[in-house]
């Protein structure tokens, strides 16, 4: 019989990927001791996480409210959900486009402040329009710093549209690149596309490196009938650089997802409400697929998209399974091996993966884990976290 489980949610996840945990489990918002949380926009840097917490699955991409290098240090591996929301965000990123390209915030705004007869509006209608007299899309290029998901889900809408695309991506994957259409024109740094782009659309993590990414001096690379994309990170962008360029008009707009006072008011700006993901879709997609990532790894130990841990997935040959999280070290199978030996244990399958400083190991052994064993494996030197999982 499976071993319950209980699972902590700190935000509101969507019932459809709540479906998604075993009949076992028990969810809620008030779970002491839990064995995972499911978790949203919640900021988990100040929150005492409990030491019961086996895993952390964020219904979303980014990992910026979760404290991974303190989870990291215990063991637990931290999963999110890259790509469930690619589509939701990429179609933001087209109507911002539209947006800019029509003026049609200023157009609304000019009517919103209309008053009069009917007939009297219709004449201040068609004298003001001329004014916002905007562009179409095909023929302009746009250019796409970042071909993860998201990126790619860009430019292949894009180039539906007519436009030409030029992207960047210092350190794409291969799955990326695969899904990267064939006519984006490859950049060899930020500033090739800057130079050459009518629009700009950034899909970057915030890092160190990515942090102000688009800055003065880079702005000043950009065409000043540009306009700025971020449905990013609102840290991959300085702000006080954009309200400069577009007071100067060395920038046509700035559309993004993060209000900010810098940005409020401005008649160049477009700020919406961190609106990419929100999407029932989307939240959907994000809630179904981590949870059915956290039920495989507290029941099998299987990783899979983990910001802090290696992709490892075993097929089970055995009932008895022994999960090991270990600081990436020199002879640390050779250990396990040796621990498993000595109880009597014969190693029927095995797998270890390594990611940056994090390593992880799991072993099906062909008779049940004899007392004592777990607290032999977890006394080995590097060794973080320790599960016995049996099926």
């Amino acid at each position: 019989m499976a071993a319950p489980r209980k699972i902590l949610t700190l935000n509101a996840i969507s019932a459809k990927g709540l479906a998604r945990l075993p009949e076992h489990y028990t969810v809620g918002g008030d779970i002491a001791d839990p064995d995972g949380i499911l978790v949203r926009s919640a900021n988990m840097h100040e929150m005492e996480i409990p030491a019961s917490v086996q895993a952390i699955a964020r219904a979303g991409a980014g990992t910026n409210n979760i404290p991974v290098k303190k989870l990291s240090e215990r063991g637990v591996p931290v999963f999110n959900a890259p790509g469930a929301n690619a589509n939701a965000v990429k179609e933001l990123v087209i109507a911002g486009m539209l947006i800019a390209a029509r003026n049609l915030v200023p157009a609304l705004r000019f009517v919103e402040g209309l008053s009069g007869t009917d007939e009297e509006q219709h004449k201040a209608t068609e004298a003001g329009k001329k004014r916002f007299a905007g562009s179409e899309l095909p023929g302009r290029t746009l250019g796409v710093i970042g071909l993860g998901a998201i990126g790619s889900y860009v430019a292949e809408a894009a180039i539906k549209l007519g436009m030409n695309v030029v992207g960047y991506d210092p350190a794409i994957t291969v799955d990326a690149a695969w899904r990267l259409p064939s006519q984006v024109k490859r950049a060899e740094n930020v500033e090739d596309v800057l130079r050459v782009a009518d629009f700009v659309s950034l899909h970057v993590p915030l890092i160190d490196a990515t942090r102000n990414l688009i800055n003065a001096q880079r702005i000043g690379a950009m065409r000043p009938d540009a306009v700025l994309l971020n449905f990013a990170r609102e840290g991959v962008v300085d702000n006080a650089a954009v309200i400069e360029a577009l007071d100067a008009n060395k920038l046509h707009a700035y559309i993004c997802d993060f209000p900010a006072n810098a940005l409020k008011g401005h008649a160049k700006v477009v700020a919406l409400p961190h609106l990419g993901a929100s999407t029932e879709e989307a939240e959907e997609n994000c809630a179904v697929m981590v949870a059915e990532q956290l039920a495989d790894y507290l029941e099998n130990g299987n990783i899979l998209n983990s910001v802090n841990f290696p992709n490892v997935s075993m097929a089970r040959e055995s009932a008895f399974r022994i999960a090991i999280a270990n600081a990436n070290v020199p002879n640390m199978v050779g250990q396990i091996s040796s621990v498993l030996a000595a109880a009597g244990l014969n190693i029927h399958n095995m797998v270890n993966k390594s990611k940056g400083e994090m390593a992880y190991t799991l072993v099906d052994v062909d008779s049940a884990v004899v007392p004592g064993v777990m607290q032999q494996l977890a006394a080995i030197s590097g060794v973080l976290a320790v599960r016995n999982l049996p099926a």
